[in-house]
């Protein structure tokens, strides 16, 4: 059945409610002509996300072939700048509203396939260049919808976010990862700090702990880096850029809170906190 394009894009808005709580309840800073926007491309990577981690028993052969079809039907779709699909309908609009960069998004296909067989990183650089299409890309997308006067001076910012985004979720989903057969915390610094027992064995030690509060260190400062961009974007773009930052880097501080226990819980921000964060900052 075909849709609408005020349907596809509350489809995308569901995705976002769903999946990504902390995103959903940030877009509501942001002028309600530019939220249906961010959650289309939410929608577009939660589509490609679903591909490849929730085909269920699919062996990844057909997860290939169903995230190389999802690609190649967005980019059809794009040129001739109309889509039937329920999501890709709300994405081409929103791309072209914009002037998106189209090799944003082969550079996040490229990096989803990655995740089809790559299981781990040795390096912190070998992990960035995955991070370049799963993530840092994704500030890039935002950027041209946020409207800062200078797109190029604030792009260092925007892919610092995104990179600090994705880090927050890789220490805090570390259990969550290896039962898909993945570590996204770079063996090298697993090594050095001499963690791999906790890896193996699911249980906190004294290395991971000393493992977990450097790459929290790292990543709080990707967040620093993050935050010399908020001022350069117009104020209704910064408060919802601010309140993102606020609340996802605050994942960090349960991590520590729940001492540093990655495997018995997932650390999360009550949704109350993120209403009281959104309220706040919506005042200013």
């Amino acid at each position: 059945m075909t849709v609408t394009l005020d349907e596809s894009y509350e489809q995308c808005r569901r995705l976002n409610k769903r999946y990504g709580s902390t995103y959903y309840w940030s877009t509501y800073l942001l002028p309600r002509i530019k939220r249906h926007h961010v959650h289309a491309l939410y929608g577009f990577c939660r589509y490609a996300d679903d591909i490849v981690d929730d085909m269920g028993p699919a062996p990844t052969v057909e997860r290939e072939a169903a995230l190389r079809t999802f690609g190649e039907r967005f980019f059809v779709d794009l040129e001739r700048g109309a889509s039937d699909d329920p999501v890709l309908k709300a994405v081409v609009h929103t791309v072209r509203a914009f002037g998106l960069d189209p090799e944003c998004f082969h550079r996040f296909l490229r990096s989803m396939a990655m995740d089809l067989s790559v299981g781990s990183y040795e390096t912190w650089d070998d992990l960035l260049g995955y991070m370049d299409g799963s993530a840092a890309v994704i500030g890039e997308m935002m950027l041209p919808i946020l409207e800062p006067p200078s797109l190029a001076e604030a792009l260092p910012s925007a892919r610092a976010l995104g990179n600090a985004f994705q880090l927050t979720n890789f220490l805090r989903d570390i259990a969550e990862d290896l039962d898909r057969g993945r570590v996204y915390v770079p063996q090298a610094d697993v090594r050095k700090f001499d963690a791999e027992s906790a890896f193996v064995e699911r249980r906190v030690t004294p290395g991971l702990v000393d493992l977990l509060q450097f790459e929290i260190e790292r990543c709080r400062d990707l967040y620093a880096a993050a935050d010399l961009g908020v001022g350069l974007l117009p104020a209704s773009s910064a408060r919802c850029i601010a309140g993102a930052r606020a609340l996802y880097s605050r994942i960090l501080e349960r991590i520590e809170a729940q001492g540093y226990d990655v495997f018995s819980g997932r650390a999360r921000v009550p949704t109350r906190e993120k209403l009281a964060v959104a309220a706040r900052l919506a005042r200013h």
